[in-house]
């Protein structure tokens, strides 16, 4: 049977030190944040996933942002190569998670740099966003790792956001949803949806027709209700002012197989 496992990682005591590109920092609180975050991977528990935490970066302000580090398709694990260099010492421990739960684990090399938060997977497309933490180069070994598995790649304009999936993500019928003013190419999604909020664009899938998304977006909360999915709201506001969303703080892993 297909897996319900999500990767999570506590925040560091310097999450606040976070980087932050495409918005004003703001004084964040760690404490909170801690809070915030466990109320996160309990949200996820309480729908049926089961949550490994992985050894955490106290030295790595981003480092909850588990997502960035590797990228998932079926069983393989191609870990990452951070576009951000002080982030790439965040990898090593997502590594050895993936293996112990008996993954195939590929890497990017250099030059390539590739962020999780750039990897968007509807069915078999996987999109990968081309902007400033992810290269050409990381795009081209995201294609050899995942189209000899049946993938079909395609590379994604990112210039507005920190990420791709800081644009846009998918709801579980496969419409991606987007904040219009973040995406750069909304027409290169067969489905398009445009959502009312910047972080209404992000939710993750829970099962069936249930999705999380962050408190901060109601307006899209009832747009997905009135559509007929299941929303669940989790308060990560924290964490949203160092570019961070629901997508981010977990890497979830649906097709790992006894």
């Amino acid at each position: 049977m297909p897996s319900k496992k999500a990767l999570v990682r506590r925040p560091s005591p310097r999450l606040a030190e976070g980087l932050v590109t495409h918005v004003e920092r703001e004084k964040v609180d760690p404490d909170l944040a801690v809070e915030q975050w466990e109320a996160y991977v309990e949200a996820l528990g309480a729908h049926g996933w089961e949550t490994i935490e992985v050894d955490p970066e106290y030295d790595c302000p981003d480092s909850v942002f588990v997502e960035d580090t590797v990228v998932m398709y079926r069983n393989v694990a191609l870990i990452a190569r951070p576009g951000a260099e002080s982030r790439r010492a965040e990898t090593a421990g997502v590594e050895e998670a993936v293996a112990r739960l008996g993954c195939s684990v590929n890497w990017v090399w250099e030059p390539g740099t590739l962020d999780g938060g750039d990897v968007l997977k509807v069915g078999d497309t996987v999109y990968v966003g081309r902007g400033g933490r992810t290269n050409a180069a990381g795009v081209q070994q995201v294609r050899a790792a995942f189209e000899p598995l049946g993938a079909r790649v395609v590379a994604v304009p990112v210039s507005k956001v920190l990420h791709l999936k800081s644009a846009v993500t998918a709801l579980p019928d496969g419409t991606v949803i987007g904040h219009i003013p973040h995406v750069d190419r909304p027409s290169l999604f067969p489905r398009f949806l445009s959502v009312p909020e910047e972080s209404g664009a992000h939710v993750v899938l829970l099962g069936g027709h249930r999705v999380l998304m962050a408190a901060s977006a109601p307006r899209t909360a009832e747009l997905l209700t009135d559509l007929g999915h299941e929303v669940v709201t989790v308060d990560i506001g924290e964490f949203e002012k160092l570019e961070g969303c629901v997508t981010c703080l977990s890497v979830r892993m649906r097709e790992l197989y006894a």
